[in-house]
C-alpha cells in the first residue's frame, strides 16, 4: 500500500493499522493507549500539525472516529544516533541500479535502534533519492555487495529476477582449515542441503527435521596460518577452542567460497557452523555469546563478494564484485 506522506530525512512513514473494534472512539485515543505512556505530547502535536493522515492523505485531528480509518500514516520521532564508524562505496550508478559495498556494522535497512545509520537512509540522504529501495539485503554483520533499485518504474523488472532465483550470489569467509572436534572431516567441495527455521528464541535460526529449503555450495580455496595480531581473535576459534594447532602450532584457517541457492536468515553462517567450520568472529554460530558492544577490530569474516544476472533492461548479463577483502584472508 503505498503511503500518503513522502519519505522524511530518508526514512519512511510509519504505517498503524487502526482496529475494528475495541474501546477507543478516536484514533487519537487509540495511538494514546499504544504509545501515550512515552509521549504523550508528541502525539498531540502530530495531531494538532496535521502530521497525521489516513487512506488519500486525509489529515486527521483528534477528534477523528477511529472508524473512519483502516490504516494511518505518520512520521517517528527518532532519537539521536551515534554514527558507525564505517562508510560506503558506491561501484556503479544508473538510470535503474545503484550497487553499493556494505561494510560490516553497517544494516542494510532501517530497524531497532539503528535509523538513519542504516545503508538505506545514509545512501538516500546522500544521493537525494527518496525512492531508493534494497533489492535483497546483507545481515549487519555482514559486509560486501548491496543491489538497490533507482527507479520505481523498473523496480519490478529486477524484483522478479530474485523471486524467481536468477540471480547468483558468490560470498567468501575465512574460518578453520579443519573441521572441529566432534564434526567428520569435509571433502570440498561439498553441497549443504537441510531445513532452517527462525529460531523462537532471540534471532537465531536452527536447523530442523524436514524437506530441505536451503541450500549452499562450499569450497575450500586456500589454507594459511591464522596471523597473531589482537585481530585475529587469539582468545577463542569459532568451536570455542584455542588458536592453536594440536602441536602447540599457530592454527591453520582456510578461506572459502560460499555460493547460496536459497536466501534464508543467517543461512551461510548456520551452514558452515553444521560442518563444525563456524566462521570467524561470528558472535551467534555454532555458540551464542554474551551480547557486547560492536568490536570494529574484529568483523564476521562474511563478505557478499559477487552479484551476478541478466539485466532485464539492457539484456546482458552483468556481474558485480565487491573491492573489500576480509581483514583475516591471507
Amino acid at each position: 500500500m503505498q503511503s500518503p506522506l513522502p519519505v522524511r530525512d530518508g526514512v519512511n512513514a510509519t504505517r498503524l493499522r487502526l482496529p475494528d473494534e475495541g474501546p477507543w472512539e478516536t484514533a487519537l485515543d487509540y495511538m494514546m493507549h499504544r504509545w501515550g505512556h512515552i509521549d504523550p505530547q508528541g502525539i498531540e502535536d502530530r495531531f494538532d500539525a496535521g502530521e497525521i493522515v489516513g487512506e488519500a492523505g486525509r489529515v486527521l485531528d483528534r477528534s477523528t472516529p477511529m472508524q473512519d480509518h483502516t490504516f494511518i500514516w505518520y512520521y517517528r520521532s527518532l532519537p539521536p544516533e551515534t554514527r558507525i564508524p564505517v562508510e560506503l562505496s558506491i561501484l556503479h550508478q544508473d538510470d535503474h541500479l545503484l550497487v553499493v559495498d556494505k561494510p560490516h556494522f553497517l544494516p542494510t535497512t532501517p530497524g531497532g535502534t539503528y535509523i538513519q545509520e542504516s545503508a538505506l537512509v545514509r545512501l538516500r540522504n546522500q544521493l537525494g533519492l527518496p525512492d531508493l529501495i534494497p533489492m535483497h539485503r546483507l545481515d549487519r554483520m555482514t559486509a560486501g555487495i548491496l543491489l538497490l533499485s533507482t527507479n520505481p518504474e523498473t523496480r519490478g523488472k529486477y524484483q522478479v529476477l530474485f523471486e524467481k532465483r536468477q540471480v547468483q550470489k558468490e560470498y567468501e569467509c575465512v574460518s578453520a582449515a579443519e573441521s572441529a572436534p566432534g564434526h567428520p572431516a569435509v571433502d570440498f567441495p561439498v553441497v549443504v542441503r537441510n531445513r532452517m527455521t527462525k529460531s523462537r528464541s532471540y534471532l537465531l535460526a536452527e536447523v530442523v527435521d524436514g524437506e530441505p529449503n536451503a541450500e549452499t555450495r562450499i569450497e575450500r580455496l586456500h589454507t594459511f596460518d591464522a596471523a597473531s595480531s589482537p585481530a585475529s581473535r587469539p582468545e577463542s576459534t569459532p568451536s570455542g577452542g584455542p588458536h592453536r594447532a594440536p602441536d602447540g602450532g599457530p592454527q591453520r584457517r582456510a578461506l572459502y567460497r560460499l555460493e547460496p541457492h536459497s536466501g534464508k536468515t543467517h543461512q551461510l553462517r548456520v551452514h558452515m557452523a553444521s560442518l563444525g567450520l563456524g566462521i570467524v568472529n561470528d558472535a551467534f554460530y555454532p555458540e551464542l555469546l554474551d551480547k557486547a558492544p560492536d568490536n570494529y577490530a574484529k568483523p564476521l569474516q562474511l563478505l557478499a563478494r559477487g552479484i551476478r544476472f541478466v539485466d532485464p533492461i539492457s539484456g546482458s548479463p552483468v556481474e558485480y564484485r565487491s573491492r573489500l577483502e576480509l581483514s583475516e584472508a591471507r
